[in-house]
């Protein structure tokens, strides 16, 4: 390569990564900071989860941003989930709870609430249900996959080296034993028991009452009520005006949305990298996630 082609890559490089900045830079404007940067106005929060939990960041910053906001007297947790991985649903109750022990936090339920998506609404100040809303859904689900005859069809083999037996229990490759299957069965059952005694705990209720529905069915939000699992049936509407009652402000109050997150252009750089190597081959290398999921 001579000098002045590397030069004109250069230039082309350099010329790319401007474009690409000033596109995010452009769509940013765009799209405005979606939300009030330090609320003035008296009004309810509104924190969104929707969708497969599968992260905690987002709900979390969310609800920190709000606790801060003197003006936020209470917040509607809108949410519309299956449910997701544990560890994230987990770090999401928890900071639902510590904002109930200062703020009133309303939990508005959309078409689906289930699993893990009640396990987070659990310890809000009320929770607010339509009467055909699927909720509950009290269990947890470890799916595996053995690919080990596959494998010998297409000529493949596998080998693993491991310091003790159950270090690849789970894997594809090779077959589940009953020693595997009590193992990972045993981490279930203490993780369901979690779930238990949280719902509960959020819930105030004893965990004997909470046992016989903790089996994995769904209910509808009009069951669910009559199990106490959730404490009235209405809109999302009416749970931003109960919200407001509980939080002392008179008439109709304001919506308020939280600022977006900054767009960081590195980290979406970085993100698109990761993704392109995060695909289902990854995927299926960290498979072996607990999920409070209703199936």
């Amino acid at each position: 390569m001579t000098k002045k082609t590397g030069i004109i890559l250069l230039l082309i490089v350099i010329s790319f990564l401007l474009l690409f900045a000033l596109s995010l830079k452009i769509a940013t404007v765009i799209m405005g900071s979606g939300g009030q940067q330090g609320v003035a106005t008296q009004g309810v929060g509104l924190v969104e989860v929707k969708g497969m939990i599968l992260d905690s960041k987002e709900p979390i910053r969310q609800l920190r941003y709000f606790l801060k906001q003197d003006s936020v007297k209470a917040v509607v947790l809108r949410v519309d989930s299956p449910g997701g991985v544990v560890g994230p649903s987990q770090e999401i109750y928890s900071e639902v709870k510590k904002f109930a022990a200062r703020k009133k936090i309303i939990v508005s339920m959309g078409s689906l609430a289930a699993s893990g998506g009640y396990y987070i609404s659990a310890p809000a100040t009320l929770i607010y249900a339509n009467p055909g809303t699927i909720t509950a859904s009290i269990g947890v689900i470890l799916k595996l996959s053995n690919i080990e005859t596959l494998m010998d069809k297409i000529g493949i083999k596998s080998y693993t080296l491991k310091t003790g037996k159950y270090k690849d229990s789970g894997s594809p490759f090779r077959q589940f034993s009953p020693e595997d299957r009590a193992m990972l069965q045993s981490v279930i059952d203490n993780t369901h028991e979690q779930f238990i005694k949280a719902v509960a705990e959020g819930r105030k209720l004893p965990v004997a009452s909470v046992r016989p529905i903790a089996d994995g069915r769904i209910l509808s939000g009009e069951q669910a009520m009559q199990h106490k699992l959730v404490d009235r049936l209405g809109t999302l509407q009416d749970a931003i005006e109960e919200a407001g009652r509980l939080a002392g402000i008179s008439g109709e109050p304001e919506l308020l949305l939280p600022p977006k997150k900054k767009v960081n252009y590195l980290d979406l750089l970085v993100e698109g990298t990761e993704g392109t190597f995060n695909g289902p081959l990854g995927r299926a290398a960290s498979s072996m996630k607990m999920m409070y999921e209703a199936e």
